[in-house]
Formats: structure tokens, C-alpha cells, sequence
């Protein structure tokens, strides 16, 4: 089994970016949560939630409702309490019907490891899309995959060539393929490489509260593959407890495909790329290192030794400002930043040049 320490994320548990305990957070760069303000057609249904009553335990026209976006069997739609939820329950189904390998990218979001580890699953972490491939092509019994795409914490797309090799491996030898769609939506650059054939044969999370910056609502759902409908997507359904989705949570999945939302979302990614333009030259000139990206996140290293991040990162909090250090992503030195206003920009840059450290002088990284 791969421990945590051995991926880089502490045994505690996996670290998350957004609030931690601490002061207030003023300019919160460790979450990928859209930072604009919500269409006001969302703040009104939400608004009108009703909270006096429990929804509908089988959330009938919900379903119907994203199945008819999807274009898929209301069967196939099975409602989460965001995707930490689903990762807890699909990892947990897995485990029963047998499986005891899950492959976790390595960069990836601590959840899936934390997960699988908590029900003894052996865990394989994988950095690189060949490393995924011949490994699972030599397995000798079906494994647990778990990926996303866009990818978390890098920003990076992976080619529509590895996904039909990884699906044409995984249907011959039985591994059970879980795409986490949280960035889609977020997209800033390119297109899905994930064709409809190979998304069919897969179990897709959605969860839109990142691209509404509703990262407070915990609401998503899976779709179950299509030859999963009719079996493992019921004891999946049975694997949850009552009302899964609070009244927040259905009115945010209503409207999420709705015209004014996606109108908004759209707007969103044209501004969000303007200020992701904005950040990088302004990281540039404070001398970061920074790696490509098709998402308003991505990987950054600061030009200072590793061993003396975590303290500017302590400086930067103390002054209201978070980033998400890539420390337990394996990646130490390295920060995960996500795109924020002018403002904040402004604000991060001030603070990072009053907070030098005078041991950082003849210091290289």
C-alpha cells in the first residue's frame, strides 16, 4: 500500500485549500472556486429554497432534468453530495464488489488515496499517463481509476489519444474508470478531449459548485456508465443516506444548466482568462517559475528554496493572503494558484515584497 507520506500529503488526512481555522482570508488563492459574483437569476433560487420541507428523497424531476441535458436514461443519474461524497461512496462500492486496487493520480487530490486507503484498498498512485497505462495493462485483476480532467492541481489537459487507449484497456481487462469533471466547466483554453463513446463507458462526477464559486453548497452527481445503470447504479443509490441533497442543492443543479447560468459561466471564463493573463505576467515579473495550463489554476515556484516557503507562506496568511502549498501534492517549493482579481493580484505582490526574508539573501532555490 502507498501511504500518504509516500505521495506527499500528511497522514492526518488530505489538505484542502480555502479556509483552515485561521484569521479571516481576505485574497484566497488556494481555492479554484470562481471568484466572480453569481447570475442573479441563482441568488434568487437559492433564495427561495425551501427549507420547511425535506425535497424528494428520489429527486424525480431533478434527475429528469439532468438527464435530458445529458441526453442520457434518468436511470443513469444518481444525485451526491458534491464529489468528496461520491469519491467516499463509488470507492466504497468498488471495495464490496470486489476491487482492491485504486490507481490515484500522483499529483491528484488527496480524497481518492484518503478514501481508498480508509477501506484498505491498495493504493498506486500514478504521475504520468504511461506509467497508468502499462500499469494497468499488466494488472492482473480490475482496479479502481480514478482521474480528472482538466487536471488537479497542474491545469493540464491530457490528449483524446490516451483516453481511447486507457478506455480500450480498462474494458478489456474490467477497471472501473471514474472521471472527475469538477474543471470542465472551467475550461479556459481547448476543448473536452473526452469523447461521448469513451464517457459512456465511464463513471462521470459532476459538481458545479467551483465554477459557481458555491463551493459551500454540497451538491453533485454521478453518471453511472451504461452498462451500470441497471446494476451497480441502484446499490450505488443504496449506498447513500436519506436525502443526500439538502434544498440548496437541488435549486443549484436546476439551474446549473439553465441559459442565464451558462450565459454567465461563459462570461465568467472570458474575464477569468483576461485576469489569468494578468497574474502570470505579474508572477513572471516577481521571478516565479510557472507551468502551462488550460484552467484559471496552476502550478507556480516561487525563486526561493523550498525550505523557506512554508515561512513566507505563514507571512502571506498572516496578512490575510492564502496560497495552497503543493507540499503534500509531492511538489515541495511549489504552490497551486488559482486566478483572482486585479485587486487581490495587487495585494499578493505588495505582501510578497514587504515579507522578504533577510536569510533569503545568496539564497538560490
Amino acid at each position: 500500500m502507498v501511504s500518504h507520506e509516500a505521495m506527499g500529503a500528511p497522514a492526518a488526512g488530505p489538505e484542502h485549500g480555502g479556509p483552515d481555522g485561521g484569521a479571516d482570508i481576505l485574497y484566497d488563492f488556494s481555492t479554484n472556486a470562481n471568484p466572480l459574483p453569481l447570475p442573479p437569476g441563482l441568488q434568487r433560487a437559492l433564495a427561495e429554497a425551501d427549507r420547511r420541507h425535506y425535497p424528494d428523497p428520489h429527486y424525480q424531476a431533478l434527475c429528469a432534468r439532468l438527464a435530458e441535458h445529458h441526453a442520457v436514461a434518468p436511470a443513469r443519474v444518481l444525485p451526491t453530495a458534491g464529489s468528496s461524497e461520491a469519491i467516499r461512496r463509488l470507492t466504497l462500492l468498488a471495495h464490496l464488489q470486489g476491487l482492491g486496487t485504486a490507481w490515484v493520480p500522483s499529483p491528484g487530490y488527496g480524497d481518492y488515496a484518503a478514501a481508498a486507503e480508509a477501506l484498505g484498498l491498495r493504493v498506486q498512485g500514478w504521475p504520468a499517463p504511461a506509467t497508468l497505462l502499462d500499469g494497468l495493462d499488466r494488472a492482473a485483476s480490475p482496479a479502481l481509476v480514478w482521474l480528472n480532467e482538466p487536471c488537479n492541481p497542474t491545469g493540464v489537459s491530457l490528449p483524446t489519444h490516451f483516453w481511447q487507449t486507457l478506455a480500450e484497456i480498462a474494458w478489456q481487462r474490467g477497471h472501473w474508470l471514474v472521471l472527475d469533471r469538477a474543471y470542465e466547466p472551467l475550461r479556459l483554453e481547448g476543448s473536452d478531449p473526452i469523447t461521448g463513446s469513451v464517457a459512456a463507458r465511464c463513471w462521470q462526477l459532476w459538481s458545479p459548485n467551483k465554477a459557481l464559486g458555491l463551493t459551500g453548497i454540497r451538491a453533485g452527481y454521478v453518471l453511472a456508465p451504461v452498462e451500470a445503470a441497471d446494476d451497480l447504479g441502484p446499490r450505488l443509490r443504496a449506498l447513500a443516506p436519506s436525502w443526500v441533497l439538502s434544498a440548496e442543492g437541488v435549486q443549484m443543479l436546476l439551474a446549473w444548466w439553465g441559459e442565464e447560468v451558462q450565459g454567465w459561466l461563459q462570461e465568467s471564463r472570458r474575464t477569468l482568462e483576461q485576469w489569468r493573463t494578468m497574474q502570470r505576467n505579474l508572477l513572471a515579473d516577481l521571478g516565479w517559475a510557472q507551468r502551462a495550463t488550460v484552467t484559471p489554476f496552476w502550478l507556480a515556484r516561487p525563486p526561493l528554496p523550498a525550505r523557506l516557503l512554508g515561512l513566507r507562506l505563514q507571512q502571506l496568511r498572516a496578512a490575510g493572503i492564502k496560497l495552497r502549498d503543493a507540499t503534500s501534492f509531492g511538489l515541495p517549493g511549489w504552490v497551486r494558484v488559482a486566478t483572482r482579481p486585479p485587486e487581490a493580484q495587487r495585494a499578493l505582490a505588495l505582501v510578497w515584497h514587504a515579507s522578504r526574508w533577510k536569510g533569503e539573501e545568496g539564497d538560490t532555490p
